[in-house]
């Protein structure tokens, strides 16, 4: 690994992330940019109507700044033996971060909407898939023109599966499932920033072990920058990172996993994503036919919520599960 571009992108992630809501929180205070609570949530969750949204902008401008650091300290670093700077290296690094700014222009469409337009629920669904899968696809083939053609999926603890063609429709499919799965978990103070953290931290100890320099670097910065949010946004959070932050933040996690060449190995890093997400459709799939729910409230976390749960112990219970996640993720990868 290059040492001293890690170092760089985990200083510069979490000072400009931290010290960026000295200025943007009030920022987005006097431009009214608050955010919108329904009335399908828990009811105590009304209190936090009115909290400035958009924060995510916060961590992006954080990861974008070290990112850009970090590739030049990776450059001009002769010592480093996992960063070659090939066509591949370079397009998973640069697409990652491209895919995330998709997600999180996305992100800030919809959050726009909701709070200037005044329309809560943003952009319709159909609109966002389109624009999800646009970008998706761009990412996936922006890999495949810089040579990245490989159809192999690795299974974790199983094998190896080439899938030929249908690689590629299913790999459209997982990135936007993952990136709408992160944005469902940001529905509590602090539960996205805090399980995404820790899963970046788990990417940052896997690209170390499995020698992907770049990608070390890109999971280093979005730990950082998402401990720095954290100050602003843990309980009692003065600020959201709004679908602008999560969407972003669901492109860096998928894009990490592409990036060293093991999507599925989000079945250990992104449980909670997947937990959360399934619970929708666990909820949805039971109402429609039987007239029950499983859960009192979906995503998980307000079931949790809704039996008593404060937000702090269902953000440290999940980051815990995560921290689980990445021990399974590293036994995975070390039987590869």
């Amino acid at each position: 690994m290059s040492t001293t571009a890690t170092l760089a992108a985990a200083a510069i992630g979490f000072v400009v992330s931290a010290v960026g809501g000295r200025f943007l929180i009030p920022y987005l205070q006097k431009l009214h940019f608050g955010q919108t609570i329904l009335d399908i949530g828990p009811s105590w969750h009304k209190n936090k109507q009115g909290t400035p949204t958009m924060g995510g902008i916060m961590f992006i401008t954080a990861i974008l700044a070290a990112a850009t650091v970090g590739y030049i300290m990776l450059l001009v670093d002769t010592t480093s033996v996992n960063w070659r700077g090939t066509a591949v290296e370079r397009a998973r690094y640069w697409g990652t971060l491209l895919l995330a700014l998709s997600y999180g222009i996305i992100g800030f469409v919809d959050d726009y909407i909701k709070v200037v337009k005044k329309r809560n629920l943003g952009l319709t669904a159909i609109q966002k898939l389109i624009m999800q899968f646009l970008a998706a696809g761009l990412y996936l083939l922006i890999l495949y023109t810089a040579g990245d053609t490989s159809t192999v999926l690795i299974i974790p603890f199983l094998g190896q599966l080439d899938l030929g063609l249908l690689y590629f429709p299913l790999c459209l499919l997982g990135i936007v499932y993952v990136t709408n799965s992160v944005n469902l978990t940001d529905g509590i103070d602090g539960l996205c920033g805090s399980v995404t953290c820790v899963a970046a931290l788990g990417f940052m100890l896997l690209s170390a072990v499995l020698g992907f320099g770049g990608i070390n670097v890109l999971a280093t910065a979005l730990a950082a920058a998402c401990l720095g949010f954290l100050i602003w946004n843990f309980y009692p959070a003065k600020v959201f990172m709004g679908d602008t932050g999560s969407m972003f933040l669901g492109g860096m996690v998928t894009g990490l996993a592409f990036g060293m060449g093991m999507p599925l190995i989000l079945a250990f890093l992104g449980i909670i994503y997947i937990t959360e997400s399934l619970s929708v459709i666990l909820q949805v799939i039971s109402f429609k036919t039987t007239g029950k729910r499983i859960f009192k409230m979906s995503p998980i976390h307000h079931h949790f919520e809704m039996s008593g749960w404060s937000e702090v112990r269902i953000d440290l219970t999940f980051s815990l599960i995560t921290v689980a996640g990445a021990v399974l993720a590293l036994m995975a990868v070390r039987m590869i």
